[in-house]
């Protein structure tokens, strides 16, 4: 605890950061709900099992980034990594399997324990989407379009696709064989990272950030030489779509997912301008996790993007959210004066004005400074003589005008023709 300073790879998020993440969540969840996306929430912890059984026992994930811990029930229990395995687990315990398909939006926190650095926590925040019970490459499409739309609607700038097939288990298989027998003839080139994943997790060396094996990489058996024309089809039926639709993309042969439970098409959003950091946004296909996890087989896709690295690309795309203004500010001076104030503004609020009440005190020209301050364009002014007679000082604070009396049962009505007034000023008139 020295210093007090939050934990390593936390960080607490101030108003202006809440903000920002509040307007990114809440724009996700505006476009997800134009594709027929139904939100949910999952708990933060799950049996350790779930993730196990789902993410493979090899994935960097399960092996180093897990934050897992007997709780006093005696239960192994892990802070989630992600969010696809719990709505998987959702699924089968809540019965929903006879209800497919189903369309999921969420939002959270996750928790890895990785090495901190820009735009990479541990403790995280994901929006994402599930499709389940979806079999054609229509809905992989969709996800991507639905990507695409997002970053429109926040203006972000240099993001781009890129795609590849995974294929399916048997594919795979004959890959990991050749793949091997290739790296095992270049072993000696491999660094530490490479060498341990040699027999665990073959795929993932081709994903390797190494510049000195980016050629050893590039000339590696390509997995799709090894799909069959099921596959294929597929992956080429999701390019028709994205071409009709517009959306540009690269076939990345070394795309592959860190993750055990992804076939067939794998996709990255990633951009030049985070550094190391460059995904923002990943995603595919998993049509055996649910079978896997214990249920009946559904064929599912689906998509997750880290809200922390969305927000650093907004703002290096000139995004940014003002903070909310009141309404109306209201300041006081005498007991029966505040009496007053607090009537008046909770009848404000009741209109659905946005009313801040001065508390703490201080003398009117101190108030009335806060006033301005907060960047409210009208003030209720209550002082002894006002609370005498049941009224209130209703003065503007941005352009003309003077202060006026107002009866409290009048008062909502004044406040709407000022600000109704301040608009069409505002627009050059009506």
């Amino acid at each position: 605890m020295s210093g007090l300073q939050p934990v390593r790879g936390t960080r607490d998020i101030l108003p202006q950061e809440a903000r920002r993440m509040r307007h990114i969540e809440d724009t996700a969840r505006v476009v997800a709900a134009r594709f027929g996306y139904e939100e949910i929430a999952t708990p933060i912890f799950e049996f350790s099992d779930v993730f196990r059984r789902t993410l493979g026992d090899t994935s960097d994930i399960v092996t180093k980034e897990m934050y897992t811990f007997t709780d006093k029930g005696g239960d192994e229990v892990t802070l989630r990594p992600e969010g696809t395995a719990g709505v998987a687990r959702m699924l089968i315990s809540s019965g929903l399997t006879q209800e497919l398909p189903l369309k999921y939006f969420y939002r959270g926190p996750m928790f890895r324990y990785e090495r901190p650095q820009k735009g990479r926590y541990r403790q995280f925040h994901q929006i994402g989407v599930e499709a389940l019970g979806f079999e054609g490459p229509d809905i992989d499409a969709e996800h991507i379009l639905m990507c695409a739309r997002l970053w429109d609607d926040l203006g972000l700038e240099d993001v781009r696709l890129e795609l590849n097939s995974l294929g399916s288990a048997e594919e795979r298989a004959r890959h990991r064989a050749e793949l091997v027998a290739y790296l095992q003839a270049h072993e000696a080139r491999l660094d530490e990272d490479g060498k341990r994943r040699l027999l665990t997790n073959p795929l993932r060396i081709l994903d390797t950030k190494n510049p000195e094996l980016q050629d050893l990489a590039d000339a590696a058996p390509r997995l799709i030489d090894f799909l069959g024309d099921e596959s294929l089809r597929h992956f080429e039926a999701v390019q028709v779509l994205l071409k009709d639709a517009g959306v540009p993309y690269r076939i990345n042969h070394r795309l592959v997912r860190g993750l055990d439970y992804y076939n067939r098409t794998v996709f990255e959003w990633v951009t030049t301008r985070l550094g190391a950091q460059g995904t923002v946004c990943a995603g595919g296909r998993y049509d055996g996790l649910v079978e896997q996890l214990g249920g009946k087989p559904a064929p599912a896709a689906g998509f997750a993007m880290g809200v922390e690295r969305l927000l650093a690309l907004w703002r290096e795309s000139g995004g940014g959210v003002e903070r909310a203004q009141p309404d109306v500010y209201v300041v006081h001076q005498g007991e029966q004066a505040q009496r007053l104030a607090f009537r008046a503004a909770e009848a404000l609020r009741g209109y659905g004005f946005a009313v801040l009440t001065h508390c703490g005190g201080g003398s009117f020209k101190a108030q009335m400074k806060k006033a301005d301050a907060s960047g409210a364009p009208l003030a209720v002014v209550i002082g002894e003589d006002e609370a005498a007679t049941g009224e209130v000082g209703l003065k503007p604070l941005r352009g003309p005008g003077g202060q006026q009396r107002v009866a409290l049962e009048g008062l909502a009505d004044a406040v709407a023709q000022c600000l109704f007034t301040e608009e069409e000023d505002d627009d050059g008139g009506v």
